[in-house]
């Protein structure tokens, strides 16, 4: 996570997202700096516009938000409880993904850390 911490600060900062500002960065905060990760990030980063991504990150639990505040507003409880199975389905299938990601230690999470 400190890599792409890294990569945020040099974003806020102005400055370039290159290897040597990352690692910079990660040995000003004491880190123990892998080559092959800062590689990495540099490499995912490339054609990333940062403030867009990080607007869709925040935008998007204010859209899940709203969605059951509407649920709550007009739905009988039939319908909302069909909803909490579907999440309650969604959310085992999150699970499952989620432990089949840690056993192949695959995605950029296992990547960057």
């Amino acid at each position: 996570m400190e890599y792409v911490y890294a990569a945020l600060i040099l974003n806020e900062t102005g400055e370039e997202i290159n290897e040597d500002n990352v690692t910079g960065v990660l040995d000003a905060a004491g880190v123990d700096v892998e080559e092959s990760r800062v590689k990495a990030l540099v490499a995912a980063l490339e054609d990333v516009d940062i403030e867009e991504a990080i607007e869709t990150a925040a935008a998007a639990p204010a859209a899940g938000a709203g969605a059951a505040a509407a649920a709550d507003d007009g739905e009988d409880d039939a319908a909302a409880d069909d909803d909490d199975d579907e999440d309650d389905e969604e959310a085992a299938a999150a699970e499952e993904d989620d432990e089949d990601d840690d056993a192949g230690g695959e995605g950029l999470g296992e990547l960057f850390g």
